[in-house]
């Protein structure tokens, strides 16, 4: 195992020769961000417990935003690595730039480039070479039918602008996004990520997920519509938080009267004093800066106690609504939420749910009624029926609506004490380094419909 296999600060010192070829090229009306999404990635397919595909990305990609009078317009490109060819094809970019923005009309609300701040994050991980992923992956998983997706890299953030911010963010990390099958066709699904590679964790949880598919040979049980005490994973209250970042924690939603937690602002109502979330940077697992360069504090109080501090802001929403910024994306969403934890020990959760349902995770999540704050979903991947603190049987899957001002207000009963984080693997245009950190909770009542 090695720290890194890539040539550390390449990338980076690419970016600032061509920020700063490019800036010294700008006329004294034009004001240019640049921004960089790279990746050096292995990715590598499994199913039936044997490697199926693997390959490698490297990707380099930035994105320009000029704006000359109050005025914008935006492009983006691949780089090659080649300095001469990459400024030569950036400034070809800004030219057609140049071109188009004279045509587009003032927008009232642009955010200008603003400076003089920087950040820098290097991170290296002990992360497994290419050539031995096989040897430490597959062999804990021979006696079980396994399919998923092995994602293993550096990856790369970067910005800088005409007024003189500079920011660069590297970090190393790993993920196993994985599906265990049983003959039933029943799964258990499950994320093993990280950014320093320990071999006793990894195989110490795809024997967890291993014991979990056991429990799903026995009979399945049917349970009729109703309200039951609940046990929710941190996985399935990550996929709950998520939802707060689709007409939810947003200070343009709220704005526009789009949000789902209207009823705490306008209102006065309050969630449960267990429940506290916060957009916390601090474990440097994601850049602190926006796609604009700005960078958050870090660490943003949303819900402390159940009572509504703060939403996401954008400096566009604050220069629209004249209010104070805290730099959140554009599109205000959460990239780092961190859920506070509580008293329950993990290992007391089934003797502490008695008899009810254990939900291992969520799928299929959308809004039912934004204002009411109901969420709609399936239960799916390991959820259990248990009995006097005894899981009796898999569920057949079942659709719950239910508004989280009950499961995270009057209807939270208790939070653990452990919290695990649970990493975005998605990969439409690069991986992801969002991340939601959340215990599980424990509910008194929790509405499952169908």
């Amino acid at each position: 195992m090695v720290s890194n296999n890539s040539q550390i600060g390449k990338i980076e010192k690419l970016f600032n020769q061509l920020a700063g070829e490019i800036f010294s090229s700008l006329e004294a009306e034009e004001q240019l961000s640049l921004s960089l999404q790279a990746e050096e990635s292995q990715f590598t397919r499994i199913n039936g417990g044997r490697i199926r595909q693997t390959g490698f990305v490297n990707d380099c990609s930035v994105y320009l935003d000029l704006v000359v009078d109050n005025r914008r317009a935006t492009a983006s490109l691949t780089l090659t690595g080649d300095i001469g060819f990459d400024v030569d094809a950036v400034q070809g970019e800004l030219n057609r730039l140049r071109e188009e923005v004279p045509q587009l009309p003032e927008d009232p609300y642009i955010v200008l480039p603003a400076g003089v701040e920087t950040s820098h994050t290097s991170k290296q991980g002990v992360m497994l070479e290419a050539d031995e992923s096989t040897d430490k992956l597959l062999p804990v998983l021979q006696a079980v039918d396994l399919s998923g997706i092995w994602a293993s890299g550096r990856v790369y953030r970067g910005n800088a602008n005409s007024a003189g911010n500079r920011h660069w963010f590297a970090t190393d990390s790993f993920s196993l996004d994985y599906s265990l099958v049983n003959a039933k066709e029943k799964m258990v699904k499950a994320t093993f990520a990280g950014s320093d590679w320990k071999q006793d964790e990894y195989e110490q949880s795809l024997l967890a997920s291993i014991e979990k598919l056991k429990m799903l040979d026995s009979p399945s049980i049917k349970i009729k519509p109703g309200n039951y005490r609940t046990f929710i994973a941190s996985a399935g209250v990550a996929d709950l938080l998520n939802m707060f970042s689709w007409d939810g924690l947003s200070e343009l939603s709220m704005q526009t009267g789009e949000s789902a937690f209207l009823k705490m602002r306008n209102e006065n109502i309050t969630l449960s004093p267990l429940f506290s979330l916060a957009e916390d940077f601090s474990n440097g697992l994601v850049p602190g800066f926006n796609e604009q360069g700005e960078v958050s504090p870090q660490r943003i109080e949303l819900i402390e106690r159940g009572e509504l501090k703060s939403c996401l802001i954008s400096s566009r929403t604050a220069k629209e609504y004249g209010l104070d910024s805290n730099f959140a994306e554009e599109s205000e969403y959460l990239r780092s939420p961190v859920m506070a934890v509580g008293e329950l020990p993990e290992a007391d959760v089934l003797q502490a749910l008695g008899t009810g349902v254990y939900l291992s995770n969520l799928h299929y999540l959308n809004w039912s009624d934004v204002v009411g704050g109901r969420i709609t979903g399936m239960t799916r991947y390991a959820c259990f029926w248990v009995e006097d603190g005894e899981i009796k049987g898999p569920i057949e899957n079942m659709r719950f609506d239910d508004s989280f001002y009950n499961f995270f207000g009057d209807n939270l009963e208790a939070v653990t004490a452990e919290a695990q984080i649970n990493p975005d693997v998605g990969t439409y245009e690069n991986r992801s380094l969002e991340m939601t950190e959340c215990p599980g909770i424990l509910l008194n009542s929790f509405a499952l419909t169908l």
